[in-house]
């Protein structure tokens, strides 16, 4: 059996280790695959996004996420089965629905069963203490239903995702996340943008935090001269604002959360 791991706890320090531990030595032949471990801290909505971004491409097993600004507060912890049999493991944060949502949800459990935790729970590493026994002990073959009472799946928190707008020949994007090569990552399919014209070669402004900046629609950084700016489709299907050979982030000083305009140039 598989289990895919995705967190926010960084390599510097001892924490994805000691999971690999916890759960090595519950499910010894469990084969452990870390999606990644470089969400920024805290980063729900990018932690949601990569994993529902990655997960049809690992196989069907136990799906582990530990991205959890409210650990140790009420928030619920949850195992997920969607109609394919993958099982989400992480806390009810809205990090697992969006993945999960992809195939449809089938059933949801709360993790509180202790038979199926470590015996000391600390009230700030659920991850080593409650998350990453319940995914090594699902992938021994525990039944789901063991762990802990169902839960209707309306009541499952979801986040809240904007949606992109177009007013006055003006395409309204929210920015996302920015990856570790400073890539932004917007709100926009390319159905989104070919709304307005803009397809490849288009020219177009950009327009954040007052500041404006002049791009092209793009299909590869090999498109574009080193330094340009360039709106392009990213390996998910999502519109995404990089420069070649540079950062984006850096030079627009982007941050989640801001809104980005995008006017076509005739």
């Amino acid at each position: 059996m598989f289990i895919t791991f995705l967190s926010d706890f960084g390599l510097k320090d001892d924490f994805v280790g000691t999971c690999h531990g916890v759960m090595k030595r519950i499910a010894p032949d469990a084969q452990i695959i870390d999606v990644t471990h470089g969400i920024p801290p805290t980063a729900v909505l990018q932690g949601a996004m990569v994993l529902a971004n990655t997960i049809g491409y690992m196989p069907v097993g136990v799906h582990l996420a530990v991205v959890d600004p409210g650990v140790g507060g009420p928030r619920r912890a949850v195992v997920l089965r969607d109609h394919d049999g993958r099982l989400y493991v992480g806390p009810d944060n809205g990090l697992l629905l969006r993945a999960a949502s992809k195939a449809g949800i089938d059933v949801a459990h709360e993790i509180v069963n202790p038979a199926y935790a470590l015996e000391t729970i600390s009230r700030t590493f659920h991850g080593r203490d409650l998350f990453s026994p319940a995914a090594a002990h699902l992938a021994r073959g525990v039944a789901i239903e063991q762990l802990g009472p169902p839960l209707d799946p309306e009541t499952l928190i979801a986040l809240d995702l904007p949606e992109p707008a177009v007013s006055n020949g003006v395409l309204l994007a929210s920015l996302l996340y920015v990856d570790s090569f400073g890539n932004i990552a917007l709100n926009l399919t390319r159905d989104d943008v070919e709304q307005l014209g803009i397809v490849s070669g288009t020219r177009v402004e950009l327009e954040l935090a007052g500041e404006r900046y002049y791009a092209v629609m793009a299909r590869t950084f090999a498109d574009a001269r080193p330094g340009d700016v360039i709106l392009y489709e990213d390996s998910y299907r999502n519109m995404s604002v990089a420069i070649s050979r540079g950062s984006a982030a850096r030079m627009l000083h982007a941050t989640p959360g801001q809104t980005l305009k995008i006017v076509p140039l005739v």
